[in-house]
């Protein structure tokens, strides 16, 4: 074990920073604001996804500004660095990060993620970006695409997302490669950098596939004592059939793949963590492990409610199986930091009396937007997050926006009336919800109710026998006429301390937008829910809630699972993370 030595460095970690460079060239005119010539996406574009597009132009220097106030010289690069892996925003990428680490003596260690590179030839990228007449034009890479659309759309090579190695030769600088600067540098495969030294075969599921492609994974000592295992855990599986391979469609997305793919499509990479992890140990170096990936599900969902509510999502799909956890356990790793799913969580994993942790590091441009600060000691290891709350906001993309929805003041749109990054966010959670979850996640019925239903409805619901799927609003009408349930209401109302009155001017898609705001911020989730609010939601998932549920067999069995896991959600957000 590390005896006494130097004290090891503290690190930057930033994951999902999908940087897009709104004042690139992509063959686009864009918009003119004064003397800048803006590429960037709609608002409307913007409130169903997950996570903003053109924010992220300010956010990773806000970011980086950050680490060099605190005088971090070490800063990792957990996936997704790039928008979509566009040539011209890799090349605007690259740029930058030179410029941070020529004027402020900061060094970068990247890893890709899905959105970076793809497969071995990359595929084709298209995106529509605003005019200024609120309309949109295509910028696309592929001429197929562009003939298919009825406006007039740019072809243009910049928008073309590159494969491996070629999509990941301009990053090669930043810990890619190796650096004489470095104490030790190495890959799965040995010490050479030659990435056509570092491949690896993938078998499709019917084993008469092969294909060849480029593993970025590497090993790196920055400083004497501290060990970073950057794991490549992207897996472009072939799909069965002879396809050409110069297509997108040849290979199954990385996205959905993560480690439950890696531990059967790329064992080699588990050898070389054992392997890893039993030097680090008799050398006495810290060993902290990253990847795009979580090893852990950082919801700690092990009922499986997401997809007894909601089906198979795009988070049940991209959820660790718990091998992955015990193969790392069994393998000696200790602390791993995740990224992708956009998340801020800590998660335990213990086998055989050993314990995995894993830390999701929050994205740069989702709520609750932030990055993560290391310190590892010899036996523990301490996290800081650093929110990019107070960030302002771009005036220039606000005008845009409210130019774009046709701004009117009577009934603004929440998130244009921000103050800072932070309350941007926010907001912009509830426009995801309203345009994004409930239409495409929930049940047609239940959606009208979290649209029009009062937190006193949602209790007269609970309280009442259950009722069948398709007669939600025929039940909450009979329950609104049902003096004996409102006088249950009113009894568990006055016994728990809450005005009975408020529950009916309650919203129930106020507490739905904060459900997903505490699944996705957790505890960096606590500032921004008033507190009488958060005490409402605790003494309901208590009430009603069961975050164990099987089954989903009526409308108030979907609000006991709901509620249930609004709860957990709380109870992890409040509790102490210890150090690991």
């Amino acid at each position: 074990m590390r005896g006494p030595g130097p004290e090891l460095p503290a690190i930057a970690v930033i994951a999902d920073a999908h940087f897009h460079d709104i004042e690139g060239d992509y063959d686009f005119e864009g918009v003119r604001i004064g003397n800048r010539r803006l590429t960037v996406r709609s608002w409307g574009d913007t409130a169903r996804s997950t996570r903003v597009f053109n924010e992220s132009y300010a956010a990773l220097p806000a970011a980086l500004e950050q680490v060099c106030i605190r005088g971090i010289r070490h800063v990792v690069l957990l996936g997704d660095y790039t928008d979509d892996g566009q040539l011209a925003t890799t090349g605007s990428l690259v740029r930058l990060l030179r410029h941070w680490r020529d004027r402020h003596r900061l060094s970068f260690y990247a890893i890709p993620g899905n959105h970076d590179v793809f497969g071995p030839f990359g595929k084709h990228q298209s995106t529509r970006f605003l005019n200024a007449s609120g309309t949109t034009t295509l910028v696309t890479s592929d001429a197929e695409v562009a003939a298919s659309d009825p406006g007039q759309p740019i072809v243009t090579p910049k928008m073309y997302c590159g494969g491996m190695p070629d999509g990941l030769l301009p990053m090669a600088e930043f810990g890619l490669n190796r650096n004489p600067a470095y104490l030790h540098w190495e890959t799965p495969f040995g010490r050479s950098d030659d990435m056509h030294l570092r491949q690896h075969d993938l078998h499709s599921a019917d084993g008469l596939t092969v294909r060849r492609l480029v593993d970025a994974s590497y090993l790196v000592e920055p400083e004497d004592g501290l060990w970073l295992l950057m794991i490549d855990a992207n897996v472009f599986e072939p799909r069965n059939g002879n396809r050409d391979i110069s297509r997108k469609k040849a290979f199954l997305d990385s996205s959905n793949a993560g480690w439950n793919a890696l531990l059967r499509v790329k064992p080699y990479l588990l050898e070389w963590i054992v392997d890893v992890c039993a030097r680090a140990h008799s050398l006495g170096k810290r060993l902290l492990a990253f990847s795009h990936y979580p090893a852990i599900d950082p919801f700690e969902d092990a009922t499986g409610s997401e997809q007894a509510l909601f089906g198979t999502t795009g988070i049940v799909r991209r959820t660790p199986e718990p091998a992955v956890a015990d193969a790392l356990v069994r393998a000696g790793l200790r602390v791993h930091f995740s990224g992708h799913l956009h998340v801020a969580a800590r998660s335990s994993w213990t086998t055989g009396g050993e314990t995995l942790t894993n830390f999701a590091v929050p994205s740069l441009v989702a709520y609750p937007a932030g990055f993560n600060i290391v310190r590892a000691g010899t036996e523990t290891t301490e996290i800081e997050t650093v929110s990019l709350a107070s960030m302002p906001l771009d005036p220039d993309l606000l005008d845009l926006y409210r130019a774009e929805t046709g701004h009117n003041p009577s009934t603004p749109e929440q998130a244009l009336q921000a103050r800072n990054y932070g309350e941007f966010l926010h907001r912009h959670m509830h426009a995801l919800v309203v345009s994004r979850y409930l239409p495409r996640d929930w049940p047609e019925e239940l959606c009208e109710l979290a649209h029009h239903a009062s937190l006193a409805d949602l209790c007269l619901l609970l309280i009442a026998k259950p009722c069948q799927h398709g007669h939600a609003r025929q039940a909450l009408l009979a329950c609104k006429g049902d003096q004996t349930l409102s006088g249950i209401l009113d009894d568990m109302a006055k016994a728990r301390g809450l005005d009975r009155a408020s529950l009916g001017t309650s919203s129930t898609l106020q507490l739905v937008v904060d459900w997903y705001r505490l699944r996705q911020g957790s505890t960096d989730a606590l500032p921004w829910i008033p507190a009488d609010r958060l005490r409402i939601y605790r003494i309901l998932a208590h009430e009603f809630g069961d975050a164990g549920l099987a089954e989903q067999n009526s409308v108030q069995a979907f609000l006991t699972l709901f509620l249930g896991v609004l709860g957990r959600s709380i109870e992890r957000a409040i509790r102490i993370p210890p150090k690991s």
